[in-house]
């Protein structure tokens, strides 16, 4: 199958106000894409889109249809439809399931999980008119399971079964879609994280393996989306997990909770 030509498409890229969204931008956008910015942080969206001539910033609550419907509008608008669409804003908490308020899991589940629904439906229709291409980003912990994170596990497994849905649904349609599932990324986004109450934690992060560079993951991203392929798993411990889960799950299991049992320390 020849590569997608991505040089003057129409690219959106949600949570792009900073870290690995903002990274995704800068990239498509240094290959030619005419791209748009998604994010609900209006403040850090302008700060962003200094950084990209051309490009369209858009203030968008992606757990509100409505929003992305208008986000949609905006963008066809401006650049004639969508040719891509990077789902990748998202948000995640570290604290035990038995110390976290469900109200917390609820919110990770509709930025995450639901968030990526919305917008996806309110472009599909464009995608698949031009056909396009849909890129997710989940996380390792969309395949394994994450100690300390049971509900951005549960969310981006969920995008992992909703996208490869898709996929299948789309098939024929000339759109492709493609799951690309980082390790740990050297981002702000962690500096985010909620704890079990809802409120940001200041709890240290633990992690296993060293972190990923935005700008390689990015550039994963761009490729990936140019070669119209299906998963993409990126850093090497994501790689030692899809090894290791299908054929060894308890080890792999005891390993991770190993690494980061610092998640629950209080």
């Amino acid at each position: 199958m020849p590569r997608r030509d991505l040089a003057d498409a129409a690219v959106i890229v949600t949570g792009a106000a900073g870290g690995l969204g903002l990274a995704v931008a800068q990239r498509f956008a240094r290959s030619g894409a005419r791209v748009a910015l998604l994010d609900i942080d209006t403040a850090r969206l302008g700060d962003a889109a200094a950084t990209i001539p051309g490009c369209l910033p858009v203030t968008c609550d992606l757990t509100d249809p409505g929003d992305c419907e208008e986000a949609i509008a905006e963008v066809t608008e401006r650049f004639g439809g969508v040719d891509v669409l990077v789902n990748n804003a998202g948000l995640t908490h570290r604290s035990a399931f038995a110390e976290t308020d469900p109200a917390v899991i609820r919110k990770v589940m509709e930025v995450n999980y639901l968030g990526s629904v919305n917008i996806t439906k309110a472009a599909l229709a464009s995608i698949t008119g031009r056909r396009g291409a849909i890129v997710v980003v989940t996380s390792v912990a969309g395949f394994a399971p994450v100690l300390g994170r049971t509900g951005y596990a549960g969310a981006k497994h969920a995008l992992h079964g909703f996208f490869s849905t898709l996929r299948t649904e789309v098939r024929g349609s000339g759109v492709d879609v493609t799951i690309v599932s980082p390790t740990f990324v050297s981002t702000d986004m962690q500096t985010r994280a909620l704890g079990g109450d809802g409120a940001v934690t200041d709890h240290p992060q633990s992690r296993v393996g060293r972190q990923v560079d935005p700008a390689h993951v990015a550039d994963r991203i761009y490729r990936a989306t140019e070669r119209r392929r299906r998963w993409v798993t990126v850093g090497l411990v994501g790689h030692v997990a899809r090894v290791v889960m299908p054929v060894a799950p308890v080890l792999y299991e005891r390993l991770m909770a190993r690494s980061l049992r610092s998640e629950l320390d209080r």
